[in-house]
């Protein structure tokens, strides 16, 4: 591993622990505003600091980087992945008001897992790994989520379902990016989560600016941080780095954001759920690593 490979993976590392705790800040910012207002809020933050990057780019390109991905608009793309957002960020969100943040990571994390599965209706081969990868997530879900009664928390539940939509997101996202710049998608589909949240809070929420002061810091974490910063770090890291590396380093967001629940908010998933955690988190890695392997250009979120 070469010097400029090792300080790829570095900020892949600060990455994913910016992600992990930004499940802390979602959970904490829950007490004062509503899952939408949180979300309309913060996407809208998250878009905004994206431009000044788009700006940079966009200058920095020259005359012979004309590629078609780059002239191809991304606004109906980015209305399309931006409502997948908007459904599987507003069930992480509403999830965390009944579950614990490193639960959540973990369960969200199941995307990793579903995408492939999710590929095979696209008529994409998967391997053992996949399989077996499969088997250890879900039984790692089970020793998490389900309870003696055989019954799972609800806030697990929308967690699981919201698992669904960031695996479908990630595959409409590696759609679109082979059309249209992946900035200006990022920024149109964030734009478009948040105006959704934003209506949806209107609709059943009471929106006050009081609350949204008293959430300041977990909004501006969640929207500066975990969108703005984190985001420019992955694409300034995985220039230099493997996709397969890249893509482990940035799955230690669930460990990431387990640490951040037990040391904030004094979280303990107790034996039976660490121990769901494992088998997950390996699961997650089987999957992963064979998936990439043979991609070589699947792009993940935040």
């Amino acid at each position: 591993m070469n010097n400029r490979e090792m300080k790829s993976n570095m900020l892949l590392i600060l990455t994913a622990a910016i992600w992990g705790f930004a499940f802390v800040a979602q959970r904490v910012g829950m007490q004062y505003v509503g899952a939408f207002t949180f979300n309309g809020v913060r996407f809208a933050l998250g878009s905004i600091s994206l431009i000044p990057l788009i700006i940079y780019f966009k200058n920095k390109k020259t005359a012979e980087q004309t590629e078609e991905t780059g002239n191809a608009s991304a606004l109906v793309p980015g209305i399309i992945a931006g409502s997948v957002l908007f459904l599987g960020a507003s069930l992480q969100q509403a999830g965390l008001a009944y579950t614990t943040a490193g639960k959540a990571a973990f369960i969200t994390g199941l995307y990793i897992v579903l995408v492939p599965l999710l590929g095979v209706f696209l008529k994409q081969r998967i391997g053992l790994n996949t399989w077996m990868g499969v088997v250890l997530a879900a039984s790692g879900l089970y020793f998490l989520s389900v309870n003696e009664g055989f019954t799972i928390a609800f806030g697990d539940l929308l967690e699981i379902i919201g698992a669904f939509f960031w695996a479908v997101h990630i595959l409409v996202i590696d759609h679109f990016t082979k059309k249209v710049d992946a900035l200006k998608l990022s920024f149109v589909q964030f734009v478009m989560c948040s105006v959704l949240s934003i209506i949806t809070a209107f609709i059943f929420e009471d929106i006050s600016m009081s609350g949204i002061g008293e959430a300041a810091i977990p909004i501006l974490y969640g929207g500066l941080l975990s969108v703005g910063v984190a985001y420019t770090l992955q694409v300034v890291a995985q220039k230099h780095a493997k996709p397969s590396h890249a893509a482990i380093i940035l799955s230690m967001e669930t460990v990431f954001a387990a640490i951040g629940g037990a040391l904030l908010l004094k979280e303990n998933l107790g034996a039976r759920g660490y121990f769901g955690c494992a088998l997950m988190l390996a699961g997650m890695l089987l999957t992963q690593v064979n998936f990439l392997d043979k991609r070589e250009s699947q792009e993940y979120k935040a």
